[in-house]
Order: structure tokens, then sequence, then C-alpha cells
């Protein structure tokens, strides 16, 4: 990555100005400064290669630097991995070679900054433009492909479709707790229609401490997603288990329905919702990129 044009680098979720000094994650402002920035610039505009230890304490400390070099670089790259969310067991960005140095191996888009400003000067002339400088036009858009999910191995869609999609899911399931609990002696009614006394009895308890539960779970994750908790992709991988056990006995409500949507209709939708918790938990993993790898 040559340092007198390239300034930014694109590689998961993240995005590097080296210019500014700047980190980011999803447009987000990171804390990395010093250095520690400077180190994970080292191995950017080497992505792929080995970066001895030699190397980087040549590059970012002087000769004349008094420092005990050793634990410095390991503070440096345990804090380049803390902010990136990787882990030296099982890295996604920087890979720890035994005994010779680091490297960085992620995938890395770069933008030419030259080509940009070429771009802008070529749009406000009126004149042909040159052959070099449609080449260079052309630089930008093969060598920025579109982001790539660090775990998921998709593109990275718009974060507020991903949110926007879980709240609509979080909504939905309100609604069926509210209109459970509403008509609960209709509930009460169909279950006894085809069910023993006892079991019907033990259904509607189930519906109505299911419920309970759910309200206010579900009242959380529409304000967590809403306010854009940043925090709510580690906050949701806990609950998962819980959330997940709870959907897959709500998706057998719609054979309460079944003699209004008959036996097809029920399966179908029962089969819908046994899906949309792992939706949900897919989701939150696009929105919100957290590492359980530390």
């Amino acid at each position: 990555m040559p340092q007198n044009s390239t300034r930014i680098a694109r590689f998961g979720v993240f995005e590097i100005d080296l210019s500014s000094g700047e980190l980011r994650k999803n447009g987000v402002k990171l804390r990395l400064q010093g250095q520690p920035f400077q180190v994970l610039a080292v191995l950017l505009e080497r992505a792929g290669e080995v970066v001895t230890r030699e190397e980087l304490q040549q590059k970012l400390w002087p000769a004349d630097t008094f420092v005990d070099f050793d634990h410095s670089l390991n503070t440096a790259i345990n804090k380049v991995r803390d902010t990136l969310g990787d882990s030296a067991s099982s890295p996604r960005y920087v890979e720890t070679l035994a005994r010779r140095g680091y490297r960085f191996i992620a995938p890395v888009q770069t933008q030419d900054e030259s080509a940009t400003q070429q771009q802008a000067l070529a749009r406000g002339h009126d004149s042909p433009i040159p052959d070099t400088v449609s080449v260079a036009r052309s630089t930008p858009v093969s060598s920025t492909p579109t982001p790539l999910h660090p775990d998921l191995e998709v593109p990275i869609p718009h974060r507020a479709l991903t949110r926007g999609l879980f709240a609509l899911i979080q909504v939905m399931y309100l609604i069926f707790y509210l209109v459970a609990l509403f008509r609960l002696h209709e509930v009460q009614s169909v279950a006894d229609s085809f069910l023993p006394l006892w079991t019907a009895t033990a259904l509607t308890g189930t519906v109505m401490v299911t419920a309970g539960i759910g309200i206010p779970l579900r009242c959380y994750l529409i304000s967590a997603v809403g306010f854009d908790y940043q925090r709510l992709g580690e906050k949701f991988r806990p609950l998962f288990p819980f959330i997940l056990a709870m959907d897959q006995l709500w998706a057998v409500a719609p054979f309460l329905l079944i003699q209004q949507i008959g036996l097809g209709g029920a399966f179908a939708a029962s089969a819908a919702l046994l899906y949309l918790p792992f939706s949900e938990r897919t989701l939150i993993r696009m929105a919100y990129i957290t590492s359980t790898r530390r």
C-alpha cells in the first residue's frame, strides 16, 4: 500500500484514514491512537506480508529511544486486537508468527486519494479528459469491492435495514402476546375443543407465562435497537437460547387457528415461526459485529 498515494484502507467493517489518524467501525470512530495506530498502519501497508518485530522497532522506535521494546510492542498489538475485536488464538486480522513477527491476514481494499482528486478535477472540466485521467478514474471502482461480513462472508447490508427488520420482528411478537392475553378465554376455548382439560389448562398457563415474560423482553429489544445500543450484539448472545426456546413454543400457535386457516396454513405459518429466531440472530450479527474470540 503506497503511503504517498493511498490514505484510506477498508477491511471488514473497519475503515482507517492514514492521513487523519482515524479508525472507524461501521462509521463510528474508535479510540486507537499513538503507537497502536502506527503499528496497525504499518501492517496494513504490507498486508499479507510478514512484518518482523525488528522492522517495527526500526519504523516506530528510533535507535535513540530508550524503552522496553518487547513490552511496548506487545502492548500495542494487544491494543490493536482489542479494538478490532480480534484474538491471537483465532486471528481474523492480525496473525502472530512465532519468533518472526506479525501479518495482517484480512482482505484490504484501498482508495487512491490522488485518483479521487482527479475525478473531482475531471468533473469540473468541459474539455475532453486525457486517457491517463480515465485510467485513474477507473481505479477506485476495481479496487474497492463491497466489504464482506468477517464471520458470515456476505456483503454487509445497510445497518438501518437490518435494525429495521429486527425491530419489526419484535413488534410482531409483541402483538402476538397482547392479542393472546386479551383473548385468553378464546385460547382456552380452542384448547378445550381438541385437548384434555388438564392439557388445555397447561397450554393456557404457558401462554400467560411466556407472554408475560415476552412483553418486557420485546420492549427491551425494540428500545435497544431503536436507540442503536452498541453493545446489543454482546447482550443478545446470552439471551438467544432463552429467546429460541420461547419462540419455538410460540411457533405452534398457528395450530390454534386450524379451523380458520386449515391444516396447511397452520403448518406453513408454524414453519415460518420456527425459522424466525435464527433470522433474529443473523440480523443482530449483521448490525452489531462483535467478537466472541477474545
